[in-house]
């Protein structure tokens, strides 16, 4: 299959584009820059110049190819405090990929994540598809992104072969620049591995290959409409996450004062304190995908994340 990747240069989507080529597929990449071209070819993926706001270039892609898993997201400016402005690029690429594959039962594979969910047990994948509100007193980043997700589900009904694979929070692995590098991070400018509150919050985790071939899994077979959890671990404690960076370091660890998180975490504050253990048994079973990849805690004890 030739499969269209936004986001294919990426810290998943480059595990995303290896596990295609192994398994036979031929991977074309959206490039925007340069360098992202220059990845791709290195990667042996094919490169489609364009980026997510250009919408001609993603529906020529996506016509020209047998399925599109969708991963690039404006990261940059939804942690720049624009989610909203994100989410609203995110919805557009999603609908003209929708309106370039509609009635050709190919599949569109989206990433979405399983963070959010307060609920008193792990969420599962047929959590959370409540259709939310749009109007103009609740309409922000988050809820726009959650009505993308179930608008995507919405496609099977399009004669598009689409699902949603929620990622957790943490995609660990060697090279990782995410929630994890930046504990990492604060953890060494302040000289204190901190949690918030007694530090038994919970957070799911896999390694990005884990997850790299849930997605190569997905548009090879994920039936229409269906949710799939990327989830290795149910819920990792953000108190031991911190007793081995700080084992590492060589700081102690602390709870972080309420009125001092947001300075202390900085972009971070929103989510480090967030209770919301995931579970997969449901997608391990429909896909026949099993994590084989070390656990959060044991990568981080192999010490990659602290090298300078």
């Amino acid at each position: 299959m030739r499969i269209f990747i936004t986001g294919a240069s990426g810290w998943i989507g480059s595990a995303v584009v290896a596990d295609l080529i192994a398994h036979g597929h031929q991977p074309v990449g959206l490039a925007r820059s340069g360098s992202s071209a220059t990845k791709l070819t290195s990667l042996g993926a094919e490169v489609h110049e364009g980026s997510l706001d250009d919408l001609d270039s993603l529906s020529s892609a996506a016509r020209g190819c047998d399925g599109v898993i969708h991963l690039a997201f404006k990261h940059d400016i939804a942690f720049s405090g624009d989610f909203l402005g994100a989410a609203t690029v995110d919805r557009r690429a999603i609908e003209t990929l929708a309106d370039a594959l509609e009635g050709s039962n190919k599949p569109l594979v989206i990433a979405s994540g399983t963070l959010g969910y307060a609920l008193a047990r792990p969420v599962t994948e047929h959590d959370g598809h409540d259709a939310p509100s749009l109007d103009e007193t609740t309409l922000n980043g988050p809820t726009l992104r959650g009505a993308t997700a179930e608008f995507t589900l919405s496609l099977a009904s399009r004669a598009i072969r689409s699902s949603v694979v929620r990622l957790p929070p943490t995609n660990h692995g060697r090279g990782d620049n995410g929630f994890m590098a930046t504990l990492v991070a604060i953890a060494r400018d302040k000289g204190v591995a901190g949690y918030v509150g007694d530090g038994s919050n919970r957070w799911p985790a896999v390694h990005r290959l884990d997850s790299a071939r849930l997605f190569r899994l997905a548009v090879e077979s994920a039936p229409p409409a269906s949710t799939l959890h990327a989830v290795g671990e149910e819920g990792v404690k953000i108190g031991e996450v911190s007793e081995v960076i700080a084992r590492h370091l060589n700081v102690p660890t602390a709870s972080i004062a309420p009125e001092d998180i947001a300075s202390h975490f900085t972009w971070m504050a929103p989510f480090i304190g967030a209770d919301s253990p995931a579970s997969s048994d449901f997608t391990r079973e429909l896909m026949k995908w099993e994590p084989t990849q070390v656990g959060l805690l044991a990568d981080l004890d192999q010490g990659h994340y602290f090298e300078v």
